[in-house]
């Protein structure tokens, strides 16, 4: 790396080393007068006629040059330049600049009488006749070869610590091009990578989006942990670095980064390696218990109550005379061709384990993918009843199965007893049994009541999230349910509708949130002088029912709130099939004031012709379309569909999920008329929000 140099100046006008050129309205006229007078006895102050003749001389010019007056007067001033750049013609070129600017500003090396160098701060300024025609120059002088010299020994440590360096360490532009790479990543890739892009440099198997890890928002850096990052050496072998990047600025101006590679590929090796014995059986390599847990976790976590997920106990009938007449180690030979069996032929959405001794687990991610519950126990079965070949025998072996459809709110242990449980049905002469986990109802029934309780006691509470303007005016809150349990402590939506749903109190909930909810809205100040609405969520009070129209007048008018700032939103799925006398309440709501949201657009069905016709004045955007448009090109494209879709419609459209500063830019860019999400708030007790509106402006900001 060579980051010396002989000349500061770059190519200005298409000439090389032609001179530093700032136009007279980059300099201040106080920052000029002051680079001219300060500490004068360091620098040479001449002047030049219009030929570039000296036609005056001070003592500090020759302190700095070695001349005296008498010696230099009258000669030309290229007598100061070294014999290159006065046969490529460089100082006059350096008075046409300042004749046509005005002055001109350069850093080079000159000479001295003697003929020695010195690096010199030069400033020349022309001088013009009252008719405009130039009549000579002053021209100013400071000796920087001290502080030149520093500089480059500077520069010189750094390119040394540059190339010794243990670790890899690359300069790339804001391409992410490479501008320079010292010899340690050079050798880690076994390739030069000078010119390389970043991309090039990645493996197949790395999940970044780039190499350069940029904040979204550069006043907020991202401190959580970077993962590794997978480069590929030239033999296409993959290599595991810890990137770490900063910013820095040239002395031109332009951005680039200084990027550190540690080599992290034994490290991350020898955690797959004890990751993998912790979650894998020694004896068939098969997943065990932990790794069965780990499975199984983020399953249960987006089941959401839909049946598609299963687990399958096995266990080998009378293998305990295989062990007894052969021997444990043709035993574990017998367990390892079985467990080859199910790795091999089991369908893609299923995967094997091994528990303990006989016990297989089979774990099935979509029990319709394999034509159901039957067909997969069947498909099980037939894998694990076969003839082995074993230390020069054939034996027989079957296996007695248990199947558990996961139905969502039992833990695995329970699944996994469940299916255990049935497993011993099925060895009581079924041979398989199939149940849904019995703890599932116990635990449904028992949160029932609570809720049931907690709604009679008044012992839920409201949560409100803001919804934003592009100016970040807050003009809706939506009314967000949080259930303080004794036992459970606070639950969210997503456990306590799916609660409410099957206990049949989907309409008491809604009630409690739309009369709560529109109460503590009367207590709210306008925000920015402007009254806040707020929007409820309706799934029991459906439209086509007869009280529904009812519920909500008589909500308005026992809490006194303003109808127009009262916002029902109703999902997508719930207003496709809405007969016309539903249609017709929602517009008789709507000419009071009160309007309608159609929420999670996007996620249903509606056709055109059919959402032209609902009586909606908002649709608000789904936030799995928001959360994919920075980085997936569909979910832009249906993002930027929908926003045109309600314009063209009238609608007022609202997106939902907005987590970063890239996507709400990009939201902006498109239309849309509100935001709501974490980049501007979370959900927030009723007396933080209240404290919110009463801060209008930078509270969101």
């Amino acid at each position: 790396m060579d980051i010396t140099d002989s000349h500061v100046t770059g190519a200005v006008g298409g000439r090389p080393d032609s001179g530093f050129l700032r136009p007279a309205a980059a300099l201040p006229r106080d920052q000029l007068i002051g680079e001219l007078v300060a500490d004068l006895r360091e620098y040479a102050i001449f002047a030049l006629d219009a030929d570039g003749r000296v036609s005056s001389w001070s003592a500090g010019a020759q302190r700095v040059k070695g001349y005296d007056s008498e010696e230099i007067i009258g000669r030309h001033f290229s007598v100061f330049y070294p014999p290159e750049q006065v046969e490529s013609g460089y100082p006059d070129w350096e008075l046409g600049q300042a004749i046509a600017h005005g002055f001109f500003i350069d850093r080079g090396w000159r000479l001295r009488k003697d003929g020695t160098r010195f690096w010199a701060h030069v400033v020349i300024t022309a001088q013009r006749a009252p008719d405009g025609s130039p009549e000579g120059f002053i021209k100013v002088v400071r000796d920087e070869t001290e502080a030149h010299a520093q500089r480059q020994r500077s520069e010189r440590r750094f390119a040394d610590l540059f190339e010794l360096a243990p670790v890899g360490i690359a300069l790339l532009d804001q391409d992410e091009r490479i501008l320079d790479a010292n010899g340690a990543l050079c050798d880690l890739l076994g390739d030069r990578l000078h010119g390389k892009c970043a991309a090039d440099l990645m493996h197949p198997s790395d999940s970044g989006a780039g190499l350069i890890s940029r904040p979204a928002d550069p006043a907020e850096p991202d401190r959580e942990p970077v993962p590794p990052r997978v480069l590929a050496r030239s033999d296409g072998q993959p290599v595991f670095c810890d990137v770490r990047c900063a910013a820095s600025v040239n002395d031109d101006g332009n951005r680039f980064w200084l990027a550190v590679f540690q080599d992290v590929t034994e490290q991350v090796r020898h955690a797959e390696t004890l990751h993998f014995q912790a979650t894998h059986d020694q004896t068939t390599g098969l997943l065990n218990r932990q790794g069965v847990n780990e499975l199984l976790a983020p399953m249960l976590a987006g089941c959401g109550g839909t049946g598609q997920a299963a687990v399958l106990f096995c266990d080998l009938d009378n293998f305990k005379r295989v062990n007894d007449s052969l021997g444990h180690d043709a035993g574990d030979e017998l367990l390892v061709a079985l467990a080859q069996r199910l790795a091999t032929e089991l369908p893609a959405s299923c995967t094997p384990a091994r528990l303990y001794g006989d016990e297989f687990l089979v774990v099935c991610s979509d029990v319709a993918d394999c034509g159901g519950i039957d067909a997969l126990t069947t498909t099980v079965s037939d894998l694990l009843s076969a003839l082995i070949p074993l230390r020069d025998r054939l034996v027989s072996i079957m296996a007695s199965i248990g199947a558990v459809t996961v139905q969502g709110g039992a833990t695995i242990d329970e699944i996994i007893s469940a299916a255990d449980a049935a497993m011993f049905d099925a060895k009581r002469g079924h041979g398989r049994y199939t149940r849904t986990a019995p703890t599932t109802s116990g635990v449904q029934m028992a949160l029932e009541e609570d809720l049931r309780d907690a709604l009679r006691h008044n012992r839920l509470r409201l949560h409100y999230q803001p919804i934003v303007t592009r100016d970040q005016s807050i003009v809706l809150a939506e009314a967000l349910v949080r259930w303080p349990h004794r036992e459970l402590g606070p639950l969210a939506p997503d456990v306590i509708l799916p609660v409410a749903e099957k206990g049949g109190l989907l309409p008491e909930l809604d009630r409690w949130v739309l009369r709560t909810a529109l109460a503590e809205a009367t207590t709210w100040e306008s925000y920015d002088g402007h009254p806040v609405g707020v929007t409820v969520n309706v799934s029991g009070l459906r439209p086509e029912a007869p009280d529904f129209a009812d519920e909500i007048s008589a909500a308005i008018s026992d809490t006194g709130i303003a109808p127009d700032r009262v916002v029902v939103e109703v999902v997508e799925t719930s207003l496709v099939d809405l007969p016309s006398k539903p249609c017709k309440t929602m517009r008789d709501l709507a000419s009071t004031g009160v309007r309608f949201a159609m929420d999670d657009f996007g996620t249903g069905y509606s056709s055109l012709a059919r959402l032209k016709d609902l009586p909606t004045q908002i649709v608000k955007l789904d936030q799995r379309f928001v959360s994919g448009m920075g980085s997936d090109p569909a979910d832009l494209g249906i993002v930027r569909a929908v926003v045109e879709l309600a314009r063209a419609m009238r609608r007022t459209c609202i997106a939902e999920g907005v987590e970063n500063t890239t996507q709400r830019r990009l939201l902006e860019g498109l239309g849309v008329d509100a935001c709501q999400g974490f980049l501007f708030s979370r959900p927030l007790p009723a007396p933080e929000f209240r404290a919110l509106l009463s801060t209008p402006g930078p509270a969101l900001r």
